[in-house]
């Protein structure tokens, strides 16, 4: 692995970077002369690299510990860098029932149970198990931490 890729930034850190965060002022990176090195070919080559690790599936059994893959994780648990245990892989995927195309979550191919701890509030260390799509997820190694 390169050290550009040891450094990679986080969606919305480069999101950030570019100016287009929902914190970004009147003035933007984002010009319509931009040289061929500019942001927007980070941006290309960030959404390039996601779309990798979307597609790198690994297979997952009931007991295996996994971790999201980064900048692939869109659930509020667990969180980057914490473990998660494999509860069950669903033959065939459950889709998402989300009716609006608009969601991320619309269609969303459902095809592992993975048990977590609730991470804070009144329920803090409860395990619970919810459904993943597991394009998201790698094997979790101690190295991760």
């Amino acid at each position: 692995m390169s050290a550009k890729r040891n450094n990679a930034l986080s969606s919305r850190e480069l999101l950030a970077k570019l100016g287009i965060d929902e914190s970004a002022g009147e003035e933007s990176l984002l010009f319509d002369d931009e040289p061929l090195d500019s942001p927007l070919d980070d941006l290309a080559a960030a959404l390039r690299e996601r779309f990798q690790g979307l597609k790198r599936r690994q297979a997952f059994q009931p007991g295996d510990v996994v971790l999201w893959k980064p900048g692939l994780k869109n659930r509020r648990w667990p969180a980057y860098g914490k473990p998660a245990i494999v509860v069950e892989v669903i033959d065939p995927p459950i889709f998402d029932s989300e009716k609006d195309s608009g969601s991320a979550y619309f269609r969303e191919p459902l095809d592992v149970a993975v048990g977590v701890f609730i991470e804070d509030g009144p329920h803090r260390g409860d395990f619970v198990v919810w459904h993943f799509d597991s394009r998201r997820l790698q094997t979790w190694t101690s190295e991760e931490v």
